[in-house]
Parts: C-alpha cells; sequence; structure tokens
C-alpha cells in the first residue's frame, strides 16, 4: 500500500471515529504527482477499501476506474490547481464549527493551540455544494489553511493530511469552547498581540514542523 492510500485510509477512520462527520458525509484527498486520490461518492469513509480511493488527473480532470469520486471534486481540484504547497485536502461537517458559523458567527481564538497553528482562516457564506459557484469560492481562499462554508461545513488544507486533520480538530475545538463560553457571559478572546506572541514561540514553531513532516 502506498503512503497516500495508507494515510487517506487512517484519516478517514479518524474523521468518522472523531464524530467529525456522519453517514457518507465528508471527503479527503491528497496529491500524488500529477494525480490525486479522493473519497469514491456515496461510500462510509470508514468503509473504503484501499483499492477503492479514486484517482482523478489534476489538469484534466479525467477519473480512473469505475468508480464515482466525491460529489466535492471540483473543490478539491480548483484546491490543488490553485496552491502547489497544498498536498492534503480535508472536508468535514464538525457539530460545533457548522453550529456556531451558520448563526454569523466567526470562530474566534479563545486557547493557544488554534491561533499558534493555524495562521488563517478564511469563511464562504452559504453556496449550494457539489457545484462549479463553491468550487470558485474555494479558490479564492486556498493560501488559507482553514476555510469555514456557512451552513456546509469545514475545508482544511495542509502540506500532509496530518497537518490537515489537527487543523480540523483545532477548529472544531475552537467552535466548541465558544459555544460552552457563550453560554456563561461570552468569551474573552485573545488578542491579535497575544496570537502573534504564541505562534513566535519556539515551541509551537517546533511543533507545526513537526506537522508538515
Amino acid at each position: 500500500m502506498s503512503k497516500v492510500i495508507e494515510d487517506l485510509t487512517k484519516y478517514a477512520h479518524k474523521l468518522v471515529d472523531q464524530g467529525l462527520v456522519v453517514g457518507a458525509g465528508g471527503n479527503l484527498s491528497m496529491r500524488d504527482g500529477d494525480n490525486m486520490y479522493i473519497s469514491p461518492s456515496g461510500f462510509d469513509l470508514k468503509e473504503i477499501e484501499p483499492h477503492q480511493w479514486v484517482k482523478v488527473n489534476i489538469t484534466t480532470g479525467e477519473v480512473e476506474g469505475t468508480l464515482r469520486p466525491s460529489s466535492e471534486v471540483l473543490m478539491h481540484l480548483e484546491c490543488f490547481r490553485k496552491n502547489d504547497e497544498i498536498q492534503a485536502v480535508l472536508h468535514a461537517h464538525p457539530t460545533y464549527s457548522v453550529g456556531v458559523s451558520s448563526a454569523g458567527k466567526d470562530i474566534p481564538p479563545l486557547f493557544p493551540d488554534f491561533p499558534a497553528m493555524v495562521k488563517s482562516v478564511g469563511y464562504i457564506d452559504y453556496v449550494i455544494p457539489t457545484t462549479h459557484l463553491l468550487a470558485e469560492k474555494v479558490a479564492e481562499l486556498v493560501t488559507k489553511d482553514v476555510i469555514i462554508m456557512r451552513n456546509h461545513g469545514v475545508l482544511t488544507l495542509g502540506k500532509t493530511m496530518k497537518e490537515a486533520f489537527f487543523f480540523m480538530q483545532l477548529t472544531e475545538e475552537s467552535a466548541k469552547v465558544y459555544t460552552i463560553s457563550s453560554i456563561f457571559g461570552g468569551p474573552r478572546i485573545l488578542t491579535d498581540e497575544e496570537c502573534d506572541d504564541l505562534r513566535n514561540l519556539s515551541a509551537e514553531r517546533y511543533r507545526s514542523k513537526l506537522l508538515k513532516e
């Protein structure tokens, strides 16, 4: 089994096990030279066999094999086409992130790991999923670590699948903390200066470097 297929299978299981997707929701892909491998359409992510990841040419969009790629294939292709540094794309529907963003709120930095690791977050107002319209909106934000699609879900972009998954976890945790703190009178959001200080800590830079390897 190739490293790409191994990572895709591993993190597909993690998405399901951590409740970041339900049913046949969510999709993930990784770059492999001129191609990408992406989850097949209609599959529970935990039930994908290694040979069922769908190979798609990044330039032409040509699909190899008989299985259909995820219905969000256009969105994934745009990420790889527009940013050569992206090696992994992860899309999920984490409950708190969808809840907070669907209320028209942004997910703020509330604890050190989030601003230290996630350098930039973009937002897209609701666009019907699986369409060219959504793919075009995503293409405008491919320099971000995290793209939050209101009333839909979260897209994370990484140099490794490990990094993309970590971004997803941190985004959902921050949305969860925001929700809980709002019940008790509202959160204290970390200032820009505090966020910059966290990003400049040698320990945090080292942790961030490990995620890219």
